[in-house]
C-alpha cells in the first residue's frame, strides 16, 4: 500500500520523503511553520522555516532560533518533495503550505479565514489532490457577519459608554486578534490604552501595517486617564487585579465563541462580539470545494461531525488527532500570561 505524502504521528504531520515537519508540537530537527501562535509555532526545533513576514513574530516569542523566511508562492524542494507557502488570511504572516511530491499535491490550511482583514495578507485557494483543514467552527451554526458591520458595532458600544463616562475594555488576543480590532477602532471616540503584552506584539508588527496610535498602560499610568477611552487587552487579564484600577469600566470580548448563547455569560464579560480569525461554516464548505480536493483530513475543532458531513457530500474524509488548539484561546492564553511575566516592570498586577 503506498504511504501518504503526509502523515501523522506524536510528534506533528511529518514528510517522510523530506524528512520534514509541518507545525509540530515536539521538537524535531527541520519544522515548516504556519503562523505564530503557541500552538502551532514552538521551541525547540533545530531549524525552521516560515513566511518571511511571521520571522520577527516567532523570533519575538521564542528567541535567537535558527529560521529561514520565504515569499508567498517560492518553491524550495527537499530531498525531491516540492514546498511552498500561500496565504492563510489567518493573522499576518500565516501560510498554508504546499507539498507536492511525483505529481501529487497536499495542502496544509494550519489556521486560515477567507475574509479580507485588510492587515493579514488575503486567503488563496491552492488546488490539490488532497486538503488538511482545520474546521474550528465546523458546525452551520457558526455564519460570520462582514467584519466591517462588527467594527461599526464595536465602536458604537465604545461611544455608549464614554458617554456614560466608563473605561471600554476589549479582549482580544495579543497576536491578530488584538490587532485586526486596532487596525479599526475610531480614534475619533479618543485614545487606544493596551495592555502590555498586546502592546509588545504591536511594536513587531508595526513595520509591516499602519495602525493607529496606542499607549502603553504602565505603573505611572492613572485612572483619570483611562475614562472614556478603550483598553486593548488579553484573555488572560480578565478577572486579575490588573484590570481593578479601571473602574468604572465595561467589558468586552471579540471572539467566534461569542456567537454561542451563554459564552458572554460563561466568560463573565458585559458585551460580546462575534469576530473570528477562523472561517465559519460556509467559509470551509466553499474553500474545500475549491481546491478541488478529493480527500479531506479534518483536525481540531469539530472535526468528526465536519468529516461526517463532507462523508455524505461524496468526499473521502477522515479525522486526525493533533495538539492545535483553534480558538479555544488556551494556548494563546498561557503564551501572553508568560509574556507579561517576561516584563514585570510593566504589569500592575505585581504592585
Amino acid at each position: 500500500m503506498k504511504e501518504p505524502l503526509l502523515a501523522f504521528n506524536d510528534k506533528g504531520i511529518y514528510c517522510q520523503q523530506a524528512d520534514v515537519y509541518l507545525d509540530p508540537w515536539r521538537p524535531v530537527t527541520n519544522a515548516i511553520i504556519t503562523h505564530g501562535h503557541a500552538d502551532h509555532s514552538r521551541w525547540g526545533h533545530k531549524n525552521y522555516i516560515t513566511h518571511h513576514t511571521n520571522v520577527p513574530i516567532i523570533r519575538h516569542r521564542l528567541g535567537e532560533i535558527n529560521v529561514t523566511g520565504k515569499d508567498w508562492n517560492e518553491t524550495f524542494t527537499i530531498n525531491g518533495v516540492k514546498f511552498s507557502l500561500h496565504p492563510a488570511g489567518h493573522i499576518i504572516g500565516s501560510a498554508q503550505i504546499r507539498v507536492e511530491y511525483k505529481g501529487e499535491v497536499w495542502v496544509f490550511t494550519g489556521d486560515y479565514k477567507t475574509e479580507d482583514d485588510g492587515i493579514s495578507t488575503p486567503y488563496e485557494v491552492v488546488k490539490c489532490h488532497a486538503f488538511i483543514t482545520e474546521c474550528t467552527f465546523g458546525l452551520p451554526a457558526f455564519k460570520w457577519t462582514p467584519q466591517a458591520e462588527v467594527m461599526t458595532d464595536i465602536n458604537n458600544w465604545w461611544a455608549e459608554n464614554k458617554a456614560d463616562g466608563k473605561t471600554s475594555i476589549l479582549f482580544g488576543y495579543s497576536l491578530g486578534k488584538a490587532q485586526r480590532l486596532l487596525k479599526y477602532l475610531d480614534t475619533d471616540i479618543g485614545k487606544i490604552y493596551t495592555h502590555g503584552a498586546i502592546e509588545n506584539m504591536t511594536e513587531v508588527l508595526r513595520p509591516m501595517v499602519d495602525f493607529p496610535e496606542t499607549t502603553r498602560i504602565t505603573r505611572e499610568t492613572k485612572k483619570e486617564e483611562l475614562a472614556g477611552n478603550i483598553i486593548l487587552a488579553p484573555p488572560s487579564a480578565h478577572g486579575s487585579t490588573w484590570i481593578r484600577r479601571m473602574t468604572p469600566y465595561v467589558t468586552g470580548s471579540a471572539s467566534g465563541w461569542m456567537a454561542f448563547r451563554g459564552a458572554r455569560r460563561r466568560r463573565a464579560v458585559d458585551r460580546g462580539f462575534v469576530l473570528s480569525d477562523h472561517c465559519d461554516w460556509t467559509g470551509l464548505l466553499e474553500s474545500i470545494k475549491a481546491t478541488g480536493a478529493e480527500k479531506v483530513i479534518c483536525t481540531h475543532g469539530y472535526s468528526d461531525i465536519f468529516s461526517k458531513y463532507l462523508i455524505e457530500l461524496g468526499y473521502d474524509a477522515r479525522t486526525a488527532n493533533t495538539q492545535y488548539e483553534g480558538e479555544s484561546g488556551e494556548m494563546n492564553a498561557k503564551m501572553e500570561e508568560e509574556e507579561s511575566d517576561k516584563n514585570q516592570e510593566e504589569n500592575v498586577e505585581r504592585e
